[in-house]
């Protein structure tokens, strides 16, 4: 569905996902990469802009273009879906990143900034991820964020060669939230690649006065600035590698 929600980090800003970034998705996409996908493989821009209208036009989808928080490059992209308010509860899905991207801040900053949205301005109970069981990277990025295990749902999905696939359940509750949150802080810290930084380095807890969530009307839009410990904005992203 159209949206005009936007979510900052230091390291990454999510914006809707517009037809004026299907030049540079395409530039990122492989068929490895696609590989785990459920959507059609874009072999052109017609086809990553029938992509930004689908996402747009599906109930319940909230797609975003990841930008380098400093620079505004295109890094992937991700999407809330099946948002339902009422019951409160989301899908995190349809997530990727060009390959310079993997291994570094990107992912742990674009989940971050979804799951602060969906727990601490929305106030779900239920964020869950839905990943195609061939897809390792994406399972062991989902395991490690502390979502918890619910099962397979079996013939679940249409991979994007139209074969029918499985997906692995995964779900975090609003209570496991917080856990999940410093889980996220600790590996910014990790990946900042800043001296005195190091992976063992405290990191801030929820509700403490080093991070602070700001949600504010810009141009109508709706904007959260995430403030990570000693981090602010304006701090230039480094270059990762998987």
């Amino acid at each position: 569905m159209e949206h005009d929600l936007v979510l900052r980090t230091p390291e990454v800003t999510l914006v809707p996902l517009g037809y004026q970034h299907a030049p540079a998705l395409l530039d990122l996409v492989d068929a490895d990469l696609w590989r785990g996908l459920s959507l059609p493989f874009p072999r052109s821009v017609p086809d990553m802009e029938l992509l930004v209208l689908r996402a747009s036009e599906s109930a319940g989808t909230v797609a975003f273009t990841v930008l380098d928080a400093v620079t505004g490059a295109v890094r992937g992209s991700t999407s809330l879906q099946e948002v339902d308010r009422d019951h409160r509860r989301a899908v995190v899905g349809a997530s990727w990143y060009g390959r310079a991207w993997w291994g570094g801040p990107t992912n742990p900053a674009s989940k971050l900034a979804l799951l602060t949205h969906c727990f601490e301005t929305w106030g779900l109970h239920r964020v869950a991820f839905r990943v195609d069981p061939a897809n390792t990277r994406s399972v062991r990025a989902v395991q490690r964020l502390g979502a918890v295990p619910e099962g397979v749902l079996r013939g679940h999905r249409t991979a994007s060669d139209g074969t029918p696939t499985d997906s692995l359940s995964f779900s975090i509750l609003s209570h496991e939230w917080p856990e999940v949150r410093t889980r996220l802080l600790g590996r910014l810290v990790g990946a900042s690649g800043h001296p005195g930084a190091p992976s063992g380095a405290p990191v801030a807890q929820p509700g403490s006065a080093d991070r602070q969530a700001e949600v504010r009307g810009e141009g109508g839009r709706e904007v959260e600035q995430l403030v990570l410990g000693d981090r602010r904005a304006g701090e230039a992203a480094q270059p990762v590698h998987a």
